[in-house]
């Protein structure tokens, strides 16, 4: 193999050797031609990156779990509410009292009635101080709770790009599988032509006829199959990277970003992969969540405040002014017992989390050698596929040779033809699976993300948001403006 041959596949580009036909190499990647405006797997990527709705929908979702922090930090500030009333009010009321004097044998009665209007202004303003450490916990969660939320958006992020490295990789591989078909079409097209001219001069038999025709028939079928496929995948790209796929360029493998070994590939993936520590930010919740549902135990103490103006309260009263400062103390006895099973089932729920951590790390190591054993397979396919094509050709051109010596029949001339055109569609394949395979491994790993893979695009900073309505008092309009 030629040293610049090797080069590129040990870089995992798709490459062509002289000996490959020329479609093979147009077909998975139209590289000799390109326009100006040719698409690259990384501006692919960032294209995904940013419009991908999948991906934007879970960075609101991101944004919808930073308003929790403000919620929670509620708990911290004072309650202050106004109030008025207004409305009518007929009274009759009569009073009699005792004989107190020797002037007043037979007591006093007094007796009032009419109509009156009594109305009121005031405010009333409450501040929780103690409550078993509640709010402090339940902000601590909400932080986990955000915290957990951004691994998961991770996660996201490596799903929408592995996707959108597939389908990248797809495109190539169907577009390079129809010109192998197209070109297919044509020598079949061509060797039926020459089987008739030679049936014409007598020198095969209408068996040889048949045999080219059925061979010409299937090879268009086959056709008609890889035209359907790319057709889906064009859609697929245009779901998953938001523009019409136009003019592929060449795809880099990127396993030389992933670790070199597979041990430390499994140890890197179960501490960075987004999805464990995601699960671990789910255990810090569930144990804060404990500690919330213990706090309901604890007395809450909580001071109070009110101001309250009140006009004609009652038919003898014109005017009544009330300043009134308090401290209530309540302390939980026995509440039905509802608060101990709640402690008890949030324990429940904590060593649930745990056991998902465990889960996650297993699912995530399986994930790693199995990536790992993807790439390492489709180096050798893409080894062996070069082989087999140099070694095709060579066979088919023998064939052809031998076949017009009169040492081979036409049936052993279709067959040496369709053994190239499989190890042609071989060499795509495994070209499109090595490329793919290193994607997966650095997503199962933790690293496939736009800043590992220097994508032309500004990283998504979740941290902008959640600055902005962290210490948020008052305000319904988002940061967005909305």
């Amino acid at each position: 193999m030629a040293p610049r041959a090797w080069r590129n596949l040990v870089a995992g580009r798709v490459w062509c050797t002289p000996g490959i036909a020329l479609a093979v190499c147009a077909g998975v990647v139209v590289a000799s031609q390109q326009p100006a405006a040719a698409e690259t797997i990384e501006a692919a990527l960032a294209r995904a990156y940013q419009n991908n709705p999948q991906l934007n929908a879970q960075r609101a979702i991101v944004r919808q779990t930073d308003e929790g922090v403000p919620q929670a930090l509620s708990g911290y500030r004072p309650t202050i509410a106004g109030n008025a009333t207004v409305g009518r009010q007929y009274t009759d009321t009569k009073e009699t009292f005792p004989p107190t004097l020797p002037q007043l044998p037979g007591g006093l009665s007094l007796s009032d009635r009419g109509l009156t209007t009594p109305h009121s202004v005031g405010v009333t303003g409450s501040q929780t101080l103690l409550n078993g450490e509640q709010t402090a916990n339940k902000v601590r969660a909400a932080e986990s709770q955000v915290s957990a939320a951004r691994e998961t958006l991770r996660v996201m992020e490596q799903s929408v790009l592995l996707s959108a490295a597939t389908v990248y990789m797809d495109m190539s591989r169907d577009s390079a599988n129809l010109g192998v078909q197209q070109n297919n079409v044509r020598v079949l097209e061509h060797t039926l032509t020459d089987t008739r001219n030679r049936f014409a001069a007598g020198q095969v038999t209408p068996t040889d006829v048949a045999q080219s025709e059925a061979q010409l028939a299937a090879g268009q079928a086959v056709l008609h199959a890889a035209e359907s496929t790319l057709m889906t995948t064009r859609a697929n790209y245009r779901r998953i990277i938001g523009v019409e796929p136009d003019n592929l360029v060449p795809a880099s493998s990127v396993d030389r970003l992933a670790p070199a070994t597979l041990n430390a590939a499994i140890a890197v993936g179960i501490v960075q992969n987004p999805a464990v520590t995601a699960a671990l930010y789910g255990v810090d919740v569930a144990q804060l969540q404990v500690k919330i549902a213990e706090g309901a135990l604890w007395p809450t103490l909580t001071g109070q405040y009110s101001l309250q103006q009140q006009l004609f309260p009652n038919i003898t009263t014109p005017k009544l002014f009330t300043n009134t400062v308090m401290l209530n103390l309540s302390v939980p006895i026995y509440q039905g017992g509802a608060e101990y099973s709640a402690i008890r089932l949030n324990k429940e729920a904590l060593a649930q989390d745990w056991l998902n951590v465990d889960q996650v790390r297993d699912q995530t190591r399986a994930n790693v050698v199995q990536a790992w054993g993807q790439l390492e397979a489709a180096k050798a396919q893409v080894e062996a596929a070069i082989r087999q094509n140099e070694a095709s050709e060579r066979a088919l051109t023998g064939v052809r040779n031998e076949a017009i010596a009169g040492q081979r029949t036409t049936l052993d001339v279709l067959n040496a033809e369709q053994a190239l055109v499989n190890a042609r569609i071989s060499l795509i394949t495994a070209q499109h699976d090595r490329v793919v395979a290193s994607y997966a491994l650095l997503s199962a790993v933790g690293r496939l993300s736009a800043q590992m893979l220097s994508l032309p695009v500004p990283a998504y900073d979740p941290m902008v948001h959640y600055q902005q309505v962290r210490d948020s008092w008052i305000g319904m309009r988002t940061p967005s403006g909305e």
